[in-house]
């Protein structure tokens, strides 16, 4: 039988690690020579992992350094994983498995927090102990239907703001702090590296990305603080009767103050000729339905799960983030595969925590992807044991813990990664 060999990423390997990528995320298989040397420079070949027969790559695995915002506001390390395929011709051969183990156990030494991931398919990673911690939402809005007044001036001479369109050196400019604001205040959010922004303005291209440069807004408060970035790009549609259907894609907004977010939606609200707007992911408690006098005008098209988290460092994770409530809990995580099992108590207030190990009876009894659900505060542990997935010890434990660990607002995670 054949051995498969599975290691970190040489440089010459990377034409044939990135034809494995393709053939698994369904693209044109062959990279170019212009895809390899510009996803060069962005990769760390420590952490770019291949597994190898006869020489062809036949699955890819890659992580990198992130922040993850908790509730509270507290940046914490963690491994963002990416990258992952396994040939059509090499399945259930236990690949993706020998390739996570060795990431997480890297991840683990270095001293990350959490790993986390976007899930492209939901049944494959809790087999390693992620679970679904974000949730996103997606709205199309029918323009006309809004109810907004079309003449009215954006934003309104009440709010004192300004709404200016930029350019792409601009936004690399302004960007970066802006974001850095949002993450400060958004639970489920991550960092952004360089390199986001370079593809957000076109200074970098995916290889398999046709480039249209979008328009770019910038919202001013009174005081010329930068409180919002609106990304759309506009099609051209005029229909059969030479009556303007455009549709606006928003690529990305980001606002940090409710001022902000109201004057960008309904600034791209007014503009000639769109009639219709597909928002991109939102998180589910998005404020816009709600900022349309018509709010049945924003229509769902997409409800899913979106960031999975697997936490790493029990004690340091519950420490990191604040809680709604005082309250203690002692709980049993149990994982398959040794990284944090234990009992921990947890004590807790909205000013921190406080999380050791303990050989105290459990209140609660559960596995580290139920935890990983519960940790940004989006799920509820009184659904999570009503369907069986953690185990109460304690009677009143789930509702404790649910008092203790929910959030006022929904976790977000804005970016794909």
């Amino acid at each position: 039988m054949t051995t498969l060999d599975a290691h970190s990423l040489a440089e010459s390997e990377l034409h044939d690690w990135l034809r494995a990528v393709n053939t698994g995320f369904l693209r044109a298989p062959t990279p170019s020579d212009e895809e390899v040397t510009g996803r060069l420079p962005y990769l760390d070949l420590a952490r770019t992992q291949g597994v190898f027969d006869e020489g062809r790559c036949v699955a890819t695995f890659r992580s990198f350094a992130q922040e993850l915002t908790v509730v509270g506001g507290a940046a914490v390390p963690t491994d963002a994983v990416t990258n992952v395929t396994v040939s059509p011709t090499h399945r259930r051969r236990g690949l993706l498995t020998r390739m996570m183990a060795t990431d997480l156990a890297a991840a683990k030494e270095r001293g990350d927090v959490a790993a986390t991931l976007i899930a492209a398919e939901y049944p494959i990673y809790g087999r390693y102990g992620f679970g679904p911690a974000t949730w996103t939402t997606a709205w199309e809005v029918d323009v006309p239907r809004t109810g907004l007044d079309p003449h009215r001036r954006v934003p309104s001479a009440e709010d004192g703001g300004r709404i200016d369109l930029v350019d792409g050196a601009e936004v690399r400019k302004l960007g970066p702090a802006l974001h850095d604001r949002l993450r400060a205040r958004q639970h489920g959010a991550v960092s952004r590296g360089e390199r986001w922004w370079d593809l957000t303005t076109g200074q970098v291209l995916f290889p398999h990305d046709r480039w249209t440069e979008p328009f770019y807004a910038v919202y001013r408060g009174a005081d010329g603080s930068v409180d919002g970035l609106l990304v759309y790009r506009a099609d051209d549609n005029w229909g059969d009767a030479k009556q303007p259907l455009n549709r606006a894609t928003v690529h990305s907004m980001i606002a940090t103050t409710p001022a902000a977010e109201r004057a960008l939606w309904h600034f791209l609200c007014s503009v000639d000729w769109i009639a219709t707007i597909s928002t991109g992911y939102r998180a589910p408690d998005d404020l816009l339905p709600l900022l349309l006098p018509d709010p049945r005008a924003a229509r769902v098209v997409t409800h899913a799960d979106f960031m999975w988290v697997r936490v790493l460092d029990v004690v340091r994770a519950l420490e990191a983030r604040t809680y709604a409530v005082p309250g203690s809990l002692v709980l049993d995580i149990h994982d398959t595969t040794g990284l944090t099992t234990g009992r921990f108590h947890l004590d807790a207030s909205p000013d921190g925590a406080t999380c050791t190990p303990t050989t105290r009876s459990a209140d609660l009894v559960m596995d580290i992807g139920e935890l990983g659900t519960l940790y940004l505060g989006d799920e509820s542990p009184l659904r999570l044991a009503a369907l069986g997935r953690i185990e109460e010890r304690t009677p009143g434990a789930a509702a404790r813990a649910d008092g203790m660990l929910r959030a006022g607002r929904r976790a977000w995670c804005p970016d794909v990664f």
